[in-house]
C-alpha cells in the first residue's frame, strides 16, 4: 500500500461584491510539505460570474488567479511572495481577505497521489 501523505486544501472563491458574501468556486489550492507539493487548478465560468456581477472585469480576474498559479510554482517572475518556500506561499494563498478573490480555510487530509487528489477535488468542489 503506498505511503499517505498529510495535506491541506483551499477552495479559491470569486466574491464579486463583498458586501454581499455571495460567492462561487472557481478553484482549489492543494499544500503537502512533505512532499514539496503546491499545486492550483481553477475555471472561471463567465456565465455564472456575471449572473452575479454583470460588471465583473473577467480579464484582471483571470489576471490576478494566473498570479496564483505563478506563487504556486514558485516563478520569478512571480513576485515577492513566489520567492518564499513552500509552506509561506500557501499560507499567504490562504490568508483571510477581503477581496474579490478569496479562499475557504484550509483542510487537512490524506493522500498516496496528491494530483488525484488534486484532481478530485477540483471536480468536487469546482464542476
Amino acid at each position: 500500500m503506498p505511503d499517505k501523505h498529510l495535506y491541506e486544501y483551499a477552495t479559491l472563491r470569486v466574491v464579486p461584491r463583498v458586501e454581499r458574501e455571495e460567492f462561487l468556486n472557481v478553484g482549489v489550492v492543494v499544500f503537502c510539505k512533505n512532499q514539496k507539493y503546491l499545486q492550483v487548478r481553477y475555471k472561471l465560468d463567465s456565465t455564472k460570474l456575471l449572473c452575479l456581477c454583470p460588471d465583473l472585469d473577467l480579464e484582471q480576474l483571470e489576471k490576478n488567479l494566473q498570479s496564483f498559479e505563478l506563487i504556486c510554482e514558485g516563478a520569478k517572475n512571480g513576485g515577492p511572495i513566489a520567492v518564499m518556500d513552500i509552506p509561506s506561499r500557501f499560507r499567504w494563498l490562504t490568508a483571510v481577505r477581503s477581496s474579490v478573490i478569496q479562499t475557504s480555510r484550509p483542510h487537512p487530509g490524506l493522500s498516496s497521489d496528491l494530483d488525484q487528489t488534486l484532481q478530485r477535488l477540483f471536480a468536487e468542489l469546482v464542476l
